[in-house]
């Protein structure tokens, strides 16, 4: 049983960022284990509309009472929009980590390959236990 929500409309990486696709953009954010390990976020560092991220790459920074850790692209593309209420209210990723999405992107196209990289939710649960 996982301990940690999961999102099943949602693939997941190893360094624990999701995307989920919608009307063809890939919206991303990072996982609910992602938001436990770095207690109570305080502040994020998005990138830039217009920015290209490169899968496995670092796109963003998040920082907590606990550290500062790099957000990674789980696919590569263009940013299309960035979730400004972060800005305000960071908080929101410690309370509902699937709504607080980071950026959204204009895939590339090389999404299907990207995508087939990714962990589905039962094998994010299995590699998050093995982390425990």
């Amino acid at each position: 049983m996982a301990k940690y929500k999961l999102d099943k409309s949602v693939k997941y990486a190893k360094t624990h960022e999701w995307v989920r696709i919608e009307d063809g953009v890939a919206v991303i954010g990072v996982s609910d284990y992602a938001q436990d390990a770095l207690s109570d976020v305080v502040y994020v560092d998005l990138p830039e509309v217009g920015d290209t991220v490169t899968a496995g790459k670092q796109a963003a920074t998040v920082e907590s009472v606990k550290a500062a850790e790099d957000v990674y692209a789980p696919v590569s593309g263009e940013v299309i929009e960035v979730n400004t209420a972060l800005e305000d209210t960071p908080e929101i990723i410690n309370e509902r980590p699937y709504d607080a999405w980071f950026f959204k992107v204009r895939p590339t196209d090389a999404l299907e390959q990207e995508l087939a990289a990714l962990m589905e939710p039962e094998a994010y649960d299995k590699y998050v236990e093995e982390l425990e």
